[in-house]
Parts: C-alpha cells; structure tokens; sequence
C-alpha cells in the first residue's frame, strides 16, 4: 500500500493510538467508510499541537516525496533507516518512504526502545549508508548505554527531531563520535524540513513579526478538520506557532512556541532560552521552564528540574543567580521544583501543560 500512497494511487489516515507504546501500522490504515479525500492527497496524519484537538495534515504524494529526496540529498545519498520511532507520527513514516524510495527496507526496533536492542539493529542494516531518525530522550537513553553508543556512532548520521535536546546531550553525542543532524519541521510540513538550522532544498522560510512560516514542496495542502485563524491562509506557506529568528547566513534559530511563553509582569519570557541558561548549571541534569498564574505578576516563572547524581538541589536565589548570568532577571524562575523526570507526550516532546497544571494553586 505504501507503493500506491507515494503514487497517489490510495490515500491513508494514520491515527494517533490512545497508547503510544501501540505501533500502528500503514498497511492497516484505512478511510473511514464513505469518506472523501482529495484526489491528490496521499496521507492524513493526526496532529493536534498542543490543543488537544485532533486536526489531520493532508500530505500529498509529492510533498512526502520531497522531503524524502531532499533528505537524501543533504545527508549525502539514498541509504538504509533504523526504523525507532512509530508510523502514525511524521517522523516514523518518513522513515518508511525514505527506505521506499531508495529501494531498501528499514530494520525496526521494540516500540518501547531499549537501547540494547541498537548494536544488533544497527549491525543488520548491512554496508552502505546508514541512518537513524530519533527523538532527544531516545539518543539520550543510547548515549548511556556503551554498546548502543558505538552502534549509533557507526551510523552516516542520526536524526534528531521533536525539540530541544536535555542539557549536554549534544556534548555527549560529539563525544562519543554519533554524527547527530537537528532536525526542525512537523506533520504539516512532510517532517523535518529545516537541518542545523538550514532549509532543505525545495524549502522556504522567513519570520514574520517573530513567528516562523515555512513554505514550499513539503507543504500539506491543510487540514482535514480546518481551524481559525487557518494558518495556511497564504498560498504554499504554513504559518507554525513557533517563534525564531533567521541571521545573515540564512540560519534558522528557534526561540520557543508562542503558547509556552510566559507573560510575567508585563514581559514575555521564552520558557527556551530559559532552559537553556539552567541548562549550564552543574547540578541540572534537564529542567522545563513554565509559567503558573500569580496575583501580582500575571504569571511566574517556574522550574522543573531533574538534578544530576549525587547533586543537591540549588536554592532558588543561586538559580536566579546563574540566568542573570546570560539573561534578564525577569526571565529567572521564583519557583523551583525538584522531580525524578519531566513529563512527555507523544514522541519524547516536553509536556509543559501538565507541570503547569501540577504546579498551580
């Protein structure tokens, strides 16, 4: 069936299972009965953001396409994919019609990704060029695994999607000789569009008023279930609820998302850049950033923090200490709280809304 979805021949709708350990398979994946789609939509994945609302990024046979093509192209040539993330997400099924396309067939790993099943993985993708699409907490997980670092290190390049990085990874990663790729993009651009913060051919992207638009082949042509304001209003553009710059050379920055930011006494603070000053503290092993409702202030900022072994917990005044190091001192968190980890919801992406809600009151 895939053969026939890349050629426009069927068209697929891939749910997101109520439990994400289930992988879903596209062979499986049906329309609903009577349902009409669009003759030249190939795929619909179900994204919701972080709304909650499911809303369907209509891909077309040709932006799927694309984005495979041009992944090939930037990474040096067609190869052969670790298959560890699931189907029903963007970055599982890329990893599908990259292999067809390139002819090859990917070699999967347990949906529950235990980093000891990578050295026999990786060992059976053979000679040639070969790849791996994975999220932060899975490298991460890998990278404190010996034998499964060394696997990933014999990889071409790994792929890196579904935000930013726990604090040092990337450090370990060059460590330990793993050729990692940071990837930017989503369901409604075909996946990962943007590379180390370089557009891939075919792909446009510019900044409006801080928010980040991403444009071209990889575009979906929107959603089955459309919202308002639509933000694919302007022809071959998606507007993203992402907020970033673009400097001379073309890079792409990401700042943060425009509904975690954090209005705190008349100032907007970015829950990102916040992280990433904790993130040089000795004793933060990862953090998330957030804002909870405050009587004087609107909202505070406020700290989760997963501490490194062995590490006492720092004080709030030596926190607010150290981000004023690099930012202004409205950005430092009033509150810090200690947890054994950080929430996440589907691929590994932090789940701010649920410590929020933890947090408040």
């Amino acid at each position: 069936m895939l053969d026939d979805v890349l050629t426009g021949r069927a068209s697929a709708i891939l749910p997101v299972p109520a439990d994400d350990e289930r992988q879903s398979s596209l062979l499986t994946t049906t329309l609903r009965a009577g349902e009409e789609i669009d003759d030249d939509v190939a795929v619909v994945i179900s994204t919701s953001g972080t709304t909650g609302k499911p809303k369907g990024a209509l891909l077309t046979a040709d932006a799927l396409r694309a984005s495979a093509a041009a992944t090939h192209a930037r990474l040096g040539g067609d190869g052969r994919w670790l298959l560890a993330l699931p189907a029903y997400h963007i970055a599982g099924l890329q990893v599908l019609v990259r292999s067809a396309l390139a002819g090859t067939a990917p070699v999967g790993v347990a949906a529950s990704f235990d980093p000891g099943d990578l050295p026999s993985a990786v060992a059976a993708l053979g000679s040639g060029r070969r790849y791996a699409s994975l999220v932060a907490v899975q490298l991460d997980k890998s990278l404190r695994h010996p034998a499964a670092a060394e696997a990933l290190a014999d990889l071409d390049a790994v792929l890196i999607g579904g935000g930013p990085m726990p604090a040092g990874v990337a450090e370990r990663a060059e460590a330990a000789g793993v050729n990692v790729v940071r990837t930017y993009g989503m369901s409604e651009t075909a996946g990962g569009c943007v590379y180390d913060g370089v557009a891939l051919d075919g792909v446009k992207v510019r900044v409006d008023n801080a928010r980040i638009l991403l444009g071209g082949a990889t575009v979906a042509r929107g959603y089955r279930n459309p919202i308002s304001p639509d933000p694919f209003a302007e022809p071959g553009w998606f507007r993203t609820d992402d907020l970033g710059t673009v400097d001379d050379s073309g890079v792409l920055r990401v700042l943060g998302r425009v509904d975690d930011a954090v209005s705190t006494g008349g100032l907007t603070v970015l829950p990102q850049l916040v992280e990433s000053a904790l993130a040089g503290h000795p004793a933060i092993a990862e953090c998330a950033v957030f804002g909870v409702p405050d009587e004087r202030l609107g909202q505070r900022v406020v700290a989760a923090l997963v501490l490194t072994p062995g590490s006492s917990a720092p004080d709030v005044a030596q926190l607010r200490d150290h981000v004023a190091q690099t930012l202004d001192a409205t950005a430092a968190p009033r509150e810090v709280h200690v947890v054994d980890e950080l929430p996440r919801r589907g691929i590994g992406k932090l789940d701010r809304r649920t410590l929020a809600a933890r947090y408040t009151g």
